[in-house]
């Protein structure tokens, strides 16, 4: 494993939360700020913050953000 793999798992970030897609319980996995994705369906969510923590479906503006900045490796 190259070092530069081992910078960009540093960056992943896990919470356990409710997946609006699948309806489950489940962990979810974050690569980038504040979008994660299931590990039970597989879909992406979007953090959402407003006096407690939900994840949310993602909008296509939101799916267009992520596309362009997936990181590289």
């Amino acid at each position: 494993m190259s070092f530069k793999n081992v910078k960009l798992f540093n960056k992943v970030d896990t919470v356990i939360g409710h997946c609006s897609f699948c309806s489950e319980e489940t962990v979810l996995v974050a690569l980038v700020d504040d979008f994660y994705k299931c590990t039970n369906c597989g879909e992406d969510t979007k953090q959402y913050i407003n006096g407690h923590i939900r994840y949310i479906k993602l909008s296509e503006d939101d799916k267009t953000w992520l596309r362009k900045n997936q990181p590289s490796g």
